[in-house]
């Protein structure tokens, strides 16, 4: 049995069979950052750490109704997708470094691939990434690899989160970024067309938009792809079950945020990041691609392909530094969407957006409420603009039961009093009826 050092006298006998103190192993630690103990309680048995973790979760408010988005959303999750993501041999496995044990993971990777490629209606994608904020940078990195040039045009209608993502992770990079300011819910052409030159790498574009408004870029990527640049766009995948492709719309790269593919909101994470291109620039792609082959009898197989990007073997000049693979986040989505089928998705996309517009003309029929972007066409959010600062509207709407939606300035210093409203195929006639009387009460 493995010695294990539980008090501090056998901790010192333990460094001194190597030489060393308490002291000299924390030596590097500045005075003012030590402490000679920790004040933790007496240890508890399985049952009392059970009933006291209890207790502390049942302080959480888990019972509101949500009309939050923002990126991330409330989605209905067919058991069927637990249910068989939890099975021992997809639950457990980890990269699939050899193909002629993990077939069944590399055929499911090779499908979720499949399956990306026609939402996005794109040619190639790869075997995901960490989120949609990182997908979007390595879209951005994959652009300046592919064109050769140094400058990004993005507009403030993409998610503020994904911007200050790519300004931390570029920061020293010396990458000229170009911010175009969207006003009217859609992105500012003029000032896109003004500031793209022959100096630009990329457009970085979201549809739906942060503030949920649906937009067409298809004279954008014609004016880019003039200049030699490329048009990158993130996406919502749940509204491509009606809303035209970025594919469709001459899209060069595609993005966004798998979350809404059957993973739970959990606080945060872990969720996967999607992204797609054309075949043209698949060598400059990012992380892994899984591909289908045949062995030397012929027979169908999967493996690995273009591992030459991986730092495993390019080292210091690999394209990127994705290294786990989200494979069971892709997994879900995978088992999410195949569930769902064509069909079912265009109906969850079309509850989304008709919902949406009952709770927009239920809410803005309150006196003093009024929509930011006018009658902008919109997908399962919307802005609305409060007689009130909004920051407070939603804590009182909490209050009530309701996660009413997100303050915009916290991004958008201008806009105090506008909130983001998000509705999904969950929010209920009933509950979208009972939102509005609490909000018109508070106001």
């Amino acid at each position: 049995m493995p010695f294990i050092a539980n008090t501090d006298e056998q901790r010192r006998q333990m460094l001194a069979e190597i030489w060393l103190t308490m002291e000299r192993l924390f030596s590097d630690i500045p005075k003012k950052f030590q402490c000679s103990r920790l004040n933790l309680p007496q240890g508890l048995t399985e049952q009392e750490v059970r009933e006291t973790l209890a207790a502390l979760a049942g302080k959480n408010s888990i019972d509101l109704t949500l009309f939050l988005g923002g990126g991330f959303y409330d989605h209905f999750i067919p058991a069927a997708v637990y249910s068989i993501i939890s099975r021992s041999e997809f639950y457990t496995a980890y990269t699939p470094y050899q193909p002629e044990v993990s077939q069944g993971t590399l055929q499911a990777i090779y499908e979720y691939q499949s399956m990306i490629c026609r939402l996005t209606d794109m040619q190639v994608a790869n075997a995901s990434l960490y989120d949609g904020g990182t997908a979007m940078y390595e879209a951005m990195m994959m652009a300046l690899r592919t064109t050769g040039r140094n400058k990004v045009i993005i507009d403030t209608s993409v998610n503020p989160i994904y911007r200050v993502m790519i300004e931390s992770y570029t920061r020293n990079l010396g990458i000229e970024h170009v911010q175009t300011q969207c006003a009217t819910g859609q992105v500012n052409r003029e000032q896109i067309m003004a500031k793209l030159d022959n100096e630009t790498a990329a457009v970085i574009l979201q549809n739906p938009n942060f503030f949920g408004c649906i937009d067409d870029f298809s004279d954008i990527a014609e004016a880019a792809h003039k200049k030699g640049a490329l048009l990158i766009v993130s996406c919502y995948p749940i509204s491509l079950g009606i809303l035209k492709t970025p594919g469709a719309m001459g899209a060069d790269i595609v993005t966004g945020e798998g979350q809404s593919l059957g993973l739970t909101m959990s606080f945060g994470g872990p969720y996967l990041g999607f992204m797609a291109t054309k075949m043209e620039y698949v060598r400059k792609m990012p992380g892994r691609i899984i591909g289908r082959t045949v062995d030397r009898n012929g027979n169908k197989c999967f493996v690995m392909t273009l591992q030459a990007r991986e730092q495993h073997i390019r080292r210091e000049k690999a394209t990127s530094n994705i290294c786990s693979n989200e494979a069971l986040c892709a997994m879900t989505a995978l088992v999410y969407l195949a569930l769902m089928g064509k069909e079912g998705l265009r109906q969850t996309a079309q509850l989304c957006a008709d919902k949406a517009s009952y709770a927009y003309s239920r809410l803005t029929a309150i006196p003093g409420v009024k929509p930011h972007f006018g009658a902008k066409w919109f997908f399962n959010e919307f802005v609305l603009d409060l007689p009130k600062d909004a920051a407070d509207v939603i804590v009182k709407l909490i209050e009530k039961g309701f996660a009413a939606g997100f303050p915009l300035s916290r991004y958008y210093p201008d806009m105090k009093n506008s909130m983001l409203v998000c509705v999904t195929e969950k929010r209920t006639k009933q509950q979208i009826g009972m939102f509005a009387e609490a909000l018109e009460s508070v106001l």
